[in-house]
């Protein structure tokens, strides 16, 4: 599963679930009549840290750090995570649907490894994302498509997710399962091998077809250290399937994404 995939698998656990949020940090006060008023802007921001595969299917591990945002004015544009600018064009209290601009950090460069030396560099670049999710009670489920915009050769790819997520105290735990499909272009690009790539490499020709990329678990906790103050570590465990597991270049099939954040909501 790619950063971005995870990241935003990961802001599904808290950012969707209905009873997640308690009295709002922007409350103000109504001056005529003393009662206790919204704000219709939510903004949170913080330092986080993400651990990730180096590229898909690689044994190593890269550390780096990323911004915590999490910005909403209205219930209807949003920055959160890598979701650069968001808008949900159709939204209640249990269900949003829209688009976004989102960034993917995914990269793969002949430097990351030996083994890679032939096959091209794969940049990372913005991509169009479009969602949708629907909360009942403590279950929320959400299905998202990511296009790539930049010309990278990174393709289309689905991400479809569930999470349950239960308070206790000042505690949010949040888990579910979920899966990711990719089309064609995606596993050509980060898990296939052309003949020329073969000859310059020395890996196999590898062809690969869209499918199932992996199938994974969500895991996150949160706690409210105060009003304002909150800090997550979330995990998404990740199993590469079909043409993305038997790939020449995949070392490993299994694969973690974690970040831990900690926040400051105004």
């Amino acid at each position: 599963m790619s950063l971005l995939l995870a990241a935003a698998a990961l802001g599904l656990c808290t950012a969707r679930a209905a009873y997640a949020e308690d009295a709002s940090p922007n409350a103000t006060t109504d001056a005529s009549t003393g009662a206790a008023t919204d704000s219709k802007w939510k903004i949170g921001v913080g330092p986080g840290v993400v651990i990730t595969p180096k590229y898909p299917g690689s044994r190593q591990l890269s550390v780096f750090p990323f911004p915590a945002l999490d910005i909403s004015y209205d219930d209807r544009i949003f920055s959160q995570g890598p979701d650069v600018l968001g808008v949900n064009v159709l939204h209640g209290p249990a269900y949003h649907v829209g688009a976004a601009l989102s960034f993917d950090f995914q990269t793969r460069k002949e430097s990351d490894d030996p083994r890679l030396h032939g096959l091209g560099n794969v940049n990372g670049g913005p991509k169009l994302k479009l969602f949708a999710d629907y909360t009942w009670w403590a279950f929320t489920g959400s299905v998202a498509l990511y296009q790539d915009i930049a010309g990278n050769h990174q393709g289309t790819t689905v991400s479809t997710d569930f999470v349950a997520s239960a308070p206790v105290g000042g505690w949010l735990f949040s888990v579910g399962p979920g899966f990711t499909w990719a089309n064609a272009t995606y596993t050509r690009t980060f898990f296939g091998v052309s003949g020329q790539q073969s000859a310059a490499s020395g890996l196999p020709t590898y062809s690969t077809s869209a499918g199932v990329r992996d199938v994974h678990m969500n895991a996150m906790v949160t706690y409210d250290f105060s009003k304002h103050w909150n800090g997550s570590v979330s995990a998404t465990f990740g199993r590469l399937e079909h043409d993305a597991a038997n790939s020449p270049i995949t070392e490993k099939r299994f694969e973690l994404n974690t970040l831990a954040s900690v926040n400051y909501k105004f």
